[in-house]
């Protein structure tokens, strides 16, 4: 990558003044990098500028690729901080920063088959990172993506350390973000070094189904094209491929059975607005019978990412079995670069509660997790204990939508419990939760919440929490509420006082 190639991409997104900073932080990070190379042989300048560019590519703002460029100055050169800040500013020190953390927390990764740092001096600057400003994220994901590229010149071992961390790291928190296409280039690179022969198998048989299958699809497309211009629709149309990442994992789930994968290759039909997309959907289903049960609709109930789209899969007269994505620009728009197509944080960054956290700002449901890190990191600075499996349950796990009978929407990991759902919306409602009906009919404490369910919660003010609601939480939040709440009301401590008494009794016993 050269200058050149990153200021001429920049040049269709930035002004005058955002060109002459990037100019100057090429510059000041070639010199300061200039006595290093990379392991294949290249200046290294060549990764901060690869990492510059695809930044640009994701639109992301100009403090982000600024902070791009010189995101490797502070940890690989003697560049300080405060020589960033007095050149480029506070915003671009405070990333540059972030990025720098979030690079030693992943140093701390010791365990090559673990995900998450093992300290909580590690683990507690990744999250702080992230929950002061998701921009690090999205640098570090470039960062982790052009490394990816240039795998190959690593050693083996080192190889494998990072795909690993990629699959298991990288490539979901891409996913969290809406960043779907980044997602898949994590997940396709950091697949084809850890099971190469795998990955090169699923390859051909993909190439070998799809050459038997595109020259039908081409007529379906025909067809489909024929009716939305006679219907005077506006729309764009083209294919989608599955990845191969995501074709071995489906193939878990089916026993390895191809033929019950029917998503392999899909139409993608791009429209102007809402109503044009249920419109297509319609007509669709006119043409060709559709597999009921194989409709989504993530514009109504978006993904837990924020992802919209229709999803329909129909059966042609042939008996060919064809999926169509429809979507407005603006969805295809989020589907493909996620949180940095809208980037939410335009709307905050000037809002310092953002950063500084004096008072809670409003996040969009679909990062709602972030918020969750932001208390995660909280209880560590505070010395609390977190295990791994918390954290891999509340950050890391599938998320559903549930809704309040008002409408409002709720995100909770997957396997969520309804008292999850009460201490989410207030700590007082779970507090004082009596009973739960969910979409209208009574349900247990023990029964875990659905995607899409309507959650009405009765509470009583005589009703208190109990300590066996310990066993009927799974989340962090509702987990720390639950706790805080029990020791007021001293019960935590008089449970802890006689599982105390009881273990003593115990040891007496064993040494008599």
């Amino acid at each position: 990558m050269k200058k050149r190639q990153v200021i001429t991409l920049a040049a269709e997104l930035y002004d005058e003044n955002q060109l002459a900073e990037l100019d100057h932080a090429i510059d000041f990070a070639t010199e300061r990098h200039a006595d290093q190379r990379r392991m294949s042989g290249e200046p290294y300048i060549s990764h901060p500028l690869a990492v510059a560019h695809m930044l640009i590519e994701w639109g992301m703002d100009i403090d982000s690729v600024l902070a791009g460029v010189l995101h490797d100055t502070v940890e690989d050169t003697d560049v300080k901080l405060d020589e960033i800040e007095n050149l480029f500013g506070h915003d671009v020190s405070f990333l540059v920063d972030g990025v720098t953390k979030v690079s030693k927390a992943r140093a701390g990764m010791r365990d090559l088959d673990s995900y998450l740092p093992q300290t909580k001096d590690n683990l507690s600057k990744l999250l702080i990172a992230v929950s002061q400003d998701v921009r690090v994220i999205i640098i570090k994901l470039a960062d982790r993506l052009h490394n990816l590229e240039t795998l190959q010149y690593l050693p083996v071992d080192r190889q494998k350390k990072i795909a690993r961390e990629s699959l298991a790291v990288f490539a979901p928190m891409a996913d969290r973000l809406g960043m779907g296409r980044v997602r898949m280039q994590l997940e396709e690179l950091a697949f084809s070094y850890l099971d190469n022969g795998e990955f090169d198998h699923l390859k051909k048989l993909m190439k070998k189904r799809l050459g038997k299958s595109t020259r039908k699809l081409g007529a379906v497309r025909v067809e489909v094209e024929k009716e939305l211009k006679n219907e005077k629709i506006k729309f764009e149309i083209n294919g989608r491929v599955k990845s191969i990442y995501s074709l071995h994992k489906k193939l878990k789930k089916v026993n390895g059975n191809i033929d019950d994968i029917y998503d392999l290759m899909a139409l993608r039909i791009i429209v102007d607005d809402n109503e044009t997309c249920y419109r297509v959907l319609g007509i669709l289903h006119g043409m060709y019978q559709p597999m009921i049960a194989r409709i989504k609709d993530y514009i109504a109930v978006p993904k837990p990412n924020g992802y919209q789209s229709l999803h329909t899969t129909v059966i042609t007269p042939n008996e060919q079995i064809v999926e169509f994505q429809i979507r407005t620009h603006e969805m295809h728009n989020y589907a493909e670069r996620g949180l940095a197509a809208s980037f939410h944080y335009h709307e905050q960054k000037s809002a310092k509660a953002y950063t500084r956290k004096k008072t809670a700002v409003h996040l969009p449901t679909e990062l709602q997790w972030i918020t969750q890190m932001q208390e995660v990191a909280g209880r560590l600075r505070d010395g609390e204990k977190i295990s791994r499996s918390q954290l891999n349950v509340d950050l890391f796990g599938d998320r559903i939508f549930v809704f309040s009978p008002k409408g409002d929407i709720y995100n909770l990991p997957e396997g969520a419990l309804p008292l999850d759902f009460s201490y989410l919306v207030h700590s007082d409602v779970g507090k004082h939760s009596y009973s739960f009906r969910v979409n209208g009919v009574i349900h247990p404490f023990d029964k875990p919440l659905q995607n899409g369910d309507v959650v009405e919660v009765t509470t009583r003010k005589i009703s208190q929490p109990k300590s066996d609601w310990q066993e009927l939480v799974t989340t962090t939040h509702a987990r720390s509420k639950l706790r805080v709440q029990l020791r007021k009301l001293g019960v935590l401590q008089a449970v802890s006082s006689a599982a105390a008494i009881i273990r003593d009794k115990t040891i007496r016993k064993k040494k008599k």
